[in-house]
C-alpha cells in the first residue's frame, strides 16, 4: 500500500516564506528565476491523480531523466495554494471551471498544462436502482463547492429531475431550479463526504475520484453519469503562472499525455475514468 504523504504546517510555512522572499521584486502572477533541479513535487487527489502519477514514476519517469514525487491531498484547496505558495511545483486534481472560480476568488495564479483524463460525476444511491424511482421529497446530497455543485445540479437537469435558470452557469445552486417535479430537497456536503452521505440521504453526486476512493464504480454503479461527450471538466495538470517551461513540468506533461498512460488509465478505470487525449 502506498504511504499518502503529507504537508505539515511547517513545511507549508516554510514554503510560504520561501515564496514571500523569492517574490521580491517579480511581476505579481508570475514565478521568480527558479531552480528546476531536485524533484518535481505535485500535488494529486489519491485515486485517480495520485496512482496515475506514480505508474509515471514507476514506470515511465526514469527513462524520461525525471526525478518525480508524488504528495496526496483529499482536499480541493490545498493543492492550489501550495502550488501557488511554492510547497509543490506542480497539481493534478481540477477542471478548468473549478481553476477558473478558485483563482477569482483567491487572487491565485494558477495555469493549467496540459488535460489528462475526465472523471464522469454521477449519481449514487443505496435506496433506489433509477433515477425515477426517487420519491417525491427525496433528499440529495450534492457537492458545497459553487462550481461543483452547479456541476451536480446540471446533472440532474440534464436527466430530467429538474431544471434550471435558462442561461444559468458554473454557480448555479437550488435557488436557481425552476421546475422540480419530485420536490427533491438538497443536502449541501463538501465534496469528500458525499460518498458518507449515502446511507443518511436517498442519493447523492459524487465527484469521480470520491466515488472510486470509495469502493464505487462509476461505469457500473451510478445510476446516472455525466456524458464524456464535450464534457469541459477534464482534469489537467497544472502550475503557479510562469512555470510552465519548467522542463520537469514539460517531461511529466509529455508522460501524462503517452500512450502507455492511455492503455493504463482505459485498463485499470474500465470506462469509470476516460482519457482525454
Amino acid at each position: 500500500m502506498r504511504n499518502t504523504a503529507k504537508l505539515t504546517t511547517a513545511v507549508l510555512a516554510a514554503g510560504a516564506l520561501t515564496f514571500a522572499l523569492s517574490a521580491c521584486g517579480s511581476d505579481k502572477g508570475s514565478s521568480s528565476a527558479s531552480d528546476y533541479s531536485g524533484p518535481l513535487v505535485v500535488a494529486a487527489s489519491p485515486t485517480p491523480h495520485a496512482e496515475i502519477l506514480d505508474y509515471v514514476k514507476d514506470h515511465l519517469a526514469k527513462k524520461a531523466g525525471l526525478d518525480l514525487d508524488v504528495k496526496e491531498f483529499t482536499d480541493y484547496v490545498t493543492p492550489n495554494t501550495a502550488t501557488e505558495d511554492g510547497s509543490v511545483g506542480a497539481n493534478y486534481f481540477q477542471n478548468q471551471p473549478y481553476l477558473d472560480d478558485f483563482n477569482k476568488k483567491n487572487g491565485t495564479h494558477i495555469v493549467p498544462v496540459v488535460t489528462v483524463h475526465l472523471e464522469p460525476l454521477g449519481l449514487y444511491s443505496h435506496k433506489v436502482k433509477s433515477a425515477d424511482a426517487l420519491k417525491s421529497g427525496a433528499t440529495i446530497a450534492v457537492p458545497n463547492d459553487s462550481v461543483n455543485e452547479a456541476r451536480a445540479l446540471k446533472l440532474l437537469a440534464a436527466n430530467g429531475l429538474i431544471t434550471l435558470k435558462a442561461g444559468v452557469g458554473n454557480e448555479a445552486t437550488p435557488a436557481d431550479i425552476t421546475k422540480n417535479p419530485k420536490n427533491l430537497k438538497f443536502k449541501e456536503l463538501e465534496a469528500a463526504q458525499t460518498p458518507r452521505s449515502l446511507d443518511d440521504v436517498d442519493a447523492a453526486v459524487i465527484n469521480g475520484n470520491y466515488a472510486i476512493s470509495s469502493g464505487l464504480k462509476p461505469a457500473k454503479d451510478a445510476i446516472v453519469l455525466e456524458s464524456a461527450t464535450k464534457n469541459p471538466y477534464g482534469n489537467f495538470l497544472a502550475v503557479k503562472k510562469g512555470n510552465e517551461k519548467d522542463p520537469r513540468v514539460k517531461k511529466l506533461a509529455k508522460l501524462l499525455t503517452s500512450p502507455e498512460v492511455k492503455k493504463f488509465i482505459e485498463d485499470k478505470y474500465a470506462g469509470s475514468v476516460i482519457p482525454s487525449f
